[in-house]
């Protein structure tokens, strides 16, 4: 093989690394977004997939299922949006949605809500409701 065959080829690879070494570091970075009952419609409406947690701070499932939600963040970066909404601090989302029990999870795609997970449930029933409507 020819000597700028192979330096197109570790050229190639090289970026090919790069670029996936940067992909991983930012997935460190990745963290819930906060929403508010003023950002919900705007954050909820965007193409694609939302996953949505209603929790509260006094909440117990809620504080145990925040690092599953945080490492779904990072997972399924780039795939899936992830927000946080906290019920005591923003009352009228939920009560639209007819929150009544947390945390519930609540899954939009392309603006719809269409699917709803309540309570504090294994991250594999999360993972398989998100992939669902991937």
């Amino acid at each position: 093989m020819p000597d700028d065959e192979l330096d197109a080829i570790r050229a190639k690879k090289l970026a090919e690394l790069q670029a996936f070494v940067k992909a991983e570091a930012q997935k460190k970075d990745v963290k819930p977004s906060v929403f508010t009952d003023t950002t919900f419609d705007a954050e909820t409406r965007q193409e694609g997939v939302v996953l949505v947690d209603m929790w509260a701070t006094w909440c117990g499932p809620c504080l145990r299922l925040a690092p599953t939600i945080e490492q779904i963040a990072k997972d399924f970066a780039g795939k899936v949006r992830v927000g946080k909404l906290n019920v005591d601090e923003n009352p009228a989302t939920p009560a639209r949605y007819g929150v009544d029990s947390i945390p519930t999870l609540l899954v939009f795609r392309d603006g719809k809500l269409v699917d709803r997970i309540v309570g504090a449930v294994p991250r594999q029933e999360i993972e398989s409701a998100l992939r669902r409507w991937l």
